[in-house]
């Protein structure tokens, strides 16, 4: 069997332990918490000791813990993820309706932040002391101490409020009813804020490992034999330097990027982005514990898939890297 198959066997057979103890800690994480999903509606729209008694019976909230845990799992096992108690919906269409806004913003700030990232990383790394890498450096300095809301904030005023280029909210122009071409160029142009804004904060910390690896690569004893060689510096440069850089950025931009999918609450709140970072606060602030694991979930399962699919890039980058069982 091959490395590449011999390492997805082996991620396949760890996922379901994985995804167990992520459902188990989700639910004994909202039993610990104080209150539930009753509790947050009272907060919010009040009503007597009656009406509280048959809502958590409607609800399923006075059963014990245990046993709504057991229910939640043989629904699992056929695929019911249960049903929503703040939106009266299942969670699986909750999830498919929310899960490919997400993907979209995630990949599309990766990309950005990959591209800035990249450009600034390689332009400092290619000449470590130079003048081009102390500019570049102070542009990720700055990008990095930069909060994503104040970016988010920042660049709403300016492009949405002051140049009125892009709208401020949404993913897409209520009403307008826009068809093929024009619907996509209209999402688009509501894209743009929220990308820049997750992806140009990632950008500088792939930007800073970039760099490192380079410098790193500068000082390894197989460089140093290619220098004497006569190997001219360009091919020195993209074959050798940047691209042994370019291992530990694939390991900091797998761990990102299923971050980017969970993480961007913030984001998706301060645009008004309906994904699946801003359903989980919702499912947080409203207490509906069937709608929280079902996110946690989805999120842990792009974390597997995105591991593995930076495990099986390691081997293409560099062939020394052992994909398969070691022997023991």
């Amino acid at each position: 069997m091959s490395p590449g198959l011999a390492l997805v066997r082996r991620r396949l057979a760890h996922a379901p332990l994985v995804l167990a103890l992520v459902i188990t800690g989700c639910f004994v994480l909202l039993e610990a918490a104080p209150g539930d999903a009753v509790d947050a509606y009272v907060a919010s729209l009040g009503g007597d000791a009656g009406f509280l008694h048959e809502l958590r019976a409607r609800w399923g909230l006075d059963k014990t813990p245990w046993t709504r845990f057991l229910l939640y799992l043989a629904g699992l096992a056929t695929g019911d993820l249960g049903i929503s108690l703040t939106f009266n919906r299942p969670v699986r269409a909750l999830l498919l309706e929310r899960l490919p806004i997400t993907l979209l913003l995630a990949f599309s700030a990766m990309a950005v932040a990959l591209l800035v990232g990249g450009i600034l990383g390689f332009l400092a790394g290619s000449r470590p002391g130079s003048l081009r890498d102390r500019l570049a450096s102070a542009c990720v300095l700055a990008l990095n101490a930069t909060p994503s809301f104040w970016l988010g904030i920042v660049l709403v005023l300016l492009f949405a409020v002051r140049l009125r280029w892009l709208p401020s909210a949404g993913i897409e122009t209520i009403g307008a009813d826009y068809r093929g071409l024009a619907r996509l160029c209209d999402l688009a142009r509501h894209m743009v804020l929220p990308v820049l804004t997750l992806g140009l904060v990632y950008a500088a910390l792939y930007a800073r490992v970039l760099r490192a690896g380079m410098v790193e690569a500068w000082r390894s004893d197989f460089v140093r034999a290619a220098r004497a060689k006569g190997i001219p510096r360009r091919r020195l440069l993209f074959a050798h330097v940047a691209r042994n850089a370019l291992v530990p950025l694939v390991t900091v931009v797998g761990v990102h990027g299923a971050s980017m999918v969970g993480g961007s609450v913030v984001v998706e709140s301060l645009f008004a982005v309906p994904g699946l970072g801003r359903l989980a606060f919702e499912a947080v602030i409203y207490r509906d514990p069937a709608l929280l694991v079902g996110v946690v979930l989805v999120c842990a399962l792009l974390v597997i898939i995105l591991n593995l699919a930076v495990d099986l890039l390691y081997g293409w980058l560099d062939p020394r890297i052992e994909l398969a069982d070691s022997p023991s």
